[in-house]
Parts: structure tokens; sequence; C-alpha cells
């Protein structure tokens, strides 16, 4: 079953924020993600909620996603981020 990473991103430091954006990309390839939605415009239709910026990928399943997030590879990647920004994710089972 499919799987999805929601995140919002509240870029804090945006020179370390594009120094992680030029790298993940092909790391969530590697477990076969693929961007759904990265940043763009938005409308909140209901709620408070003040989204930053916003990021949906799918993976196949949430095994590959979970592979993806505990990648060596992406530790670094992960560090750099907290660095840059604040990051609110989910994983969620979709279809």
């Amino acid at each position: 079953m499919p799987a999805y990473m929601i995140v919002n991103i509240n870029v804090q430091n945006p020179t370390l924020f594009e120094e992680y954006r030029a790298k993940v990309p092909a790391l969530i390839r590697k477990h076969g993600g693929e961007p759904l939605v990265r940043g763009g415009n938005f409308v909140v239709i209901e709620g408070d909620w003040k989204p930053g910026r916003l990021v949906l990928f799918r993976f196949p399943d949430m095994a590959a996603m979970q592979a993806f997030y505990d990648d060596p590879e992406y530790q670094s990647l992960k560090d750099l981020r907290e660095r840059a920004a604040k990051t609110d994710m989910i994983f969620v089972e979709g279809v």
C-alpha cells in the first residue's frame, strides 16, 4: 500500500536549507519515493494552520519510507535540516 510523507517546514536558515534541498531528492528516489508537492502556493480553507513550506512525497509502502528515514546517508542530511529549519513530519498509509 502506498505511503506518504507529509512535511511542514519553516526555514530559518535559507543557506543551510538549500544545501539540504539539493542533496535529499536523490536519496528519496533511491528508496522509491517521488515528490508530489514541494512548496508552492496554498490556501488555508479551514482552521488556524499556518504552514511554511509544505512537502508531500509518495513511497511504495511504509517500509520503503522508513528505510529512507533510517538510511545512514540521510542522517547527516537530517542533521543539516534540523539546523536549517523547524520541521513537522508524519508518515501515513494511503491509496
